[in-house]
């Protein structure tokens, strides 16, 4: 069952928030009960058998817990290995032998997803990956990050598989972070809290019906179907805000229903997006859509390697670094959605525009060309949706209908 695609699957959440009422207005149970809310939702969303192999049918739910186990290994070793020792001189050691510990436990994390992402080149007919497994490996490799840096010192399995496997975010986020999450899981809910937290997730799902429900399909039914039988120069344009409006309702509908449930059973899980069509340029529309992702990649992509690459001194500017982690970071967020040339096309793409953004921006600075009256603003935000729809057309793959490829 795909989570938020039916009303069916709001009638069963609609169940296990009524059985919710009692956690939440007592204060009690409501750990053991986000647990046994998460393995119903499971079972029901991963129930469906897929072929992992020709002739071999598997329910979908055993690859969800296999994957699980295999992440909370992986990260488990990398705990027991990097644990600081007694002696400064242990310490010292420990520290250099972290280092070279990360790199090997990072690519063990993301190698389910890039196998996932491999599969249908170097294995058609072995099926590897699951809805979902994209948003939960970059929750994996948060907890790496998190052990590389001494911010987590255990990683109790049921603890571990409550943030990884949480199931209002578990198929199209957001990606939350370790740390976060267990401040919301530990935490005593008190009774005019889980009200509060009720009316944040009433307001929530309210707003996600709205933008799936009604926006999304009116875009989709009266706009975007119709356009995208045509063809022409006119139709791709007009193609190109539509399934912009789309993506934008469709996905933050998704997410508004996420966050919406998670209020329900106290986690607080981040915003996803922030009117970002109002961005008045390509970094700030980066901190307004798809936030979570975006932080992600600034904080464990951009921002490590500009930092290992000061301190290296591997560049003889700071600005090489950081056009090579706008590159690094924007080409890894393409491949992420998928090996399709479409996706790597759109990821470069936000690189360029975040690099000639920095380099315009410097250039204005000792000029004062333009500044921050409303005309420049207007000006911002118009040049900054038309470059943001082109990119989502290279997204959707439309341009290739309009180049004929």
């Amino acid at each position: 069952m795909v989570p938020y695609a039916d009303f069916l699957y709001f009638g069963i959440l609609s169940c296990l928030g009524l059985v919710n009422l009692v956690p939440g207005l007592t204060g009690r149970f409501r750990r053991p009960w986000l647990l046994v809310a998460t393995a119903i939702m499971l079972c029901i969303q991963y129930s469906a058998k897929v072929a992992v192999a020709p002739k071999i049918p598997v329910r979908e739910i055993w690859l969800v817990l296999g994957y699980a186990a295999y992440e909370w290994l992986v990260a488990f070793v990398f705990l027991l290995l990097t644990r600081p020792l007694g002696s400064p001189e242990d310490r010292r050691l420990s520290r250099a032998r972290n280092a070279w510990a990360a790199y090997p436990a990072v690519l063990l994390a993301l190698f389910p997803l890039v196998a996932t992402k491999a599969a249908p080149v170097l294995a058609p007919n072995y099926v590897i990956g699951f809805v979902g497994i994209s948003y939960l490996t970059f929750r994996s490799v948060d907890v790496v990050f998190s052990v590389n840096d001494h911010l987590v010192s255990s990683l109790p399995p049921i603890q571990y598989l409550a943030y990884l496997l949480f199931f209002p975010a578990i198929s199209s986020g957001p990606i939350d972070r370790y740390r976060r999450f267990l401040r919301d899981y530990g935490r005593a809910r008190t009774r005019g809290e889980f009200l509060d937290d009720l009316d944040g997730a009433i307001n929530r799902i309210s707003t996600g019906f709205l933008y799936k429900f009604i926006l999304a399909r009116l875009v989709e039914t009266y706009w975007m179907s119709r356009v995208a039988k045509c063809s022409g120069l006119g139709q791709t344009v007009s193609y190109m805000y539509a399934y912009s409006l789309y993506l934008f309702f469709d996905f933050a509908g998704y997410s508004a229903f996420a966050i919406g449930i998670g209020y329900f059973f106290g986690i607080h899980m981040p915003e996803n997006f922030d009117r970002p069509f109002l961005a008045t340029n390509i970094r700030e529309f980066w901190n307004r859509w798809h936030i979570s992702l975006s932080s992600w990649l600034r904080d464990h992509v951009y921002m490590r390697f500009v930092m290992a690459a000061t301190k290296r001194r591997w560049f003889t500017t700071k600005y090489t670094a950081s056009y090579i982690g706008f590159f690094l970071s924007m080409g890894l967020m393409g491949l992420w959605h998928g090996t399709q040339w479409n996706y790597i096309a759109y990821g470069l793409y936000h690189a360029v525009l975040l690099v000639t953004l920095d380099i315009l921006a410097r250039w204005n600075k000792k000029r004062g060309l333009w500044g921050n009256s409303a005309v420049f603003k207007a000006a911002g935000i118009f040049i900054t949706v038309n470059l943001v729809c082109f990119g989502l057309l290279i997204f959707s793959g439309g341009l290739n209908h309009f180049l004929g490829l």
